[in-house]
């Protein structure tokens, strides 16, 4: 599917008005999508799983008005209204208008709660922009009866994108891989797509336990980090990097090779710190308890043979990855050893999920 598919038909009688709710989830790329190009286009393809718990749910009451000449919305963020957040909408809203047409004939109240920190390195923009979106396409469903599910999770995770480029991954549930890749059929930088290819029973009950090392706002926001891949001396090999772990993948998914996933998953993680540490400006967002805990679970790793690893976003919490059938060790070297790391004690304990879903 190209752009000018996302463009809808003639829309008849409008609503006068209406609410819908939707919950989505948030993702945790495995091959990491750092760098963008105009119109929110992946300088890289990416590959996430899907999370469960962690999530945005967005309520949208619409309400016909008068005045179309420009946007009008309310935004709350459990239950206050966020200010701060407000031209983040507006410029996403002016992205998508052509795509949503409707988008000025309504005022919009936006009421919108996360189950996790914001801005603490669990992707909230994802999560919230994924939301978002699916309201805004539940409402245009009304208008397009003849609109099928696999147009509108598309065109969701199309629009979400113009909001948060990783949101694109946070639509369908289980592997998704976003950025165009002449190894995966199907593959576009304009949405996400569900794995297309073989993936053992091993990797589709993962747990990600989330090890919340810091949950205040992020020491540098991920627009700017993705701006910073701009005439970065390192960039083009890290492109190049993330198209060959995704080649790798195929493999390592079909097979059930933990050890290979491992090893794609923990150095996709520190590549994308690296190339922060040598950007210019540069930047360190790990703290030091993130260290510790990778070097613990590195140890652990080594004695116990456990197929226990780690990842990381833009920021300093960790993102414990494990197979279902070392839960039971895996949860217990985590409470034993790691959770004195987390501000506070604070960990969520996450897994592959099946997507968003309307309440």
């Amino acid at each position: 599917m190209i752009q000018k598919d996302f463009l809808p038909n003639q829309y008849t009688d409008l609503p006068e008005e209406g609410k819908v709710t939707w919950k989505a989830p948030s993702n945790i790329a495995l091959v990491k999508y750092w760098g963008k190009r105009k119109n929110q286009i992946p300088a890289n393809p990416s590959i996430s799983f899907t999370l469960d718990a962690c999530a945005t749910t967005t309520k949208v009451i619409y309400s016909k008005k008068k005045d179309v000449s420009q946007f009008s919305f309310d935004l709350l963020l459990d239950g206050k209204p966020k200010e701060d957040f407000k031209p983040k909408i507006e410029v996403f809203f002016e992205r998508i208008l052509d795509y949503l047409p409707f988008l000025k004939s309504y005022h919009f109240k936006i009421e919108t709660s996360n189950s996790f920190p914001h801005s603490s390195g669990i992707a909230s923009s994802a999560s919230g922009m994924a939301a978002l979106s699916l309201c805004l396409m539940d409402i245009e469903r009304q208008l397009d009866a003849g609109m099928d599910q696999d147009l509108f999770n598309r065109k969701a995770s199309f629009l979400a994108r113009l909001g948060s480029g990783s949101a694109c991954r946070s639509i369908e549930g289980g592997i998704i891989q976003w950025g165009g890749h002449s190894g995966v059929s199907g593959s576009s930088d304009l949405f996400g797509i569900q794995y297309p290819y073989e993936v053992n029973a091993v990797f589709k009950n993962f747990h990600d336990t989330i090890l919340l090392v810091h949950k205040g706002e992020k020491q540098v926001s991920s627009t700017v980090g993705h701006d910073l891949m701009h005439n970065h001396p390192y960039a083009e090999n890290r492109f190049k990097q993330a198209y060959a772990n995704l080649d790798k993948l195929k493999t390592v998914f079909s097979e059930g090779n933990l050890e290979g996933f491992i090893e794609i998953v923990e150095s996709e993680a520190l590549t994308l710190h690296a190339m922060m540490m040598t950007s210019m400006p540069y930047f360190i967002l790990m703290k030091p308890e993130t260290l510790e805990i990778i070097n613990k679970i590195w140890s652990f790793r080594k004695e116990t043979k456990v197929p226990i690893c780690f990842t990381l976003d833009a920021g300093a919490n960790v993102h414990v990855l494990y197979p279902e059938s070392v839960k039971e060790k895996a949860i217990q070297f985590i409470q034993n050893e790691l959770v004195a790391h987390c501000e506070n004690g604070h960990y969520i304990c996450d897994r592959i999920g099946s997507g968003a879903k309307k309440l």
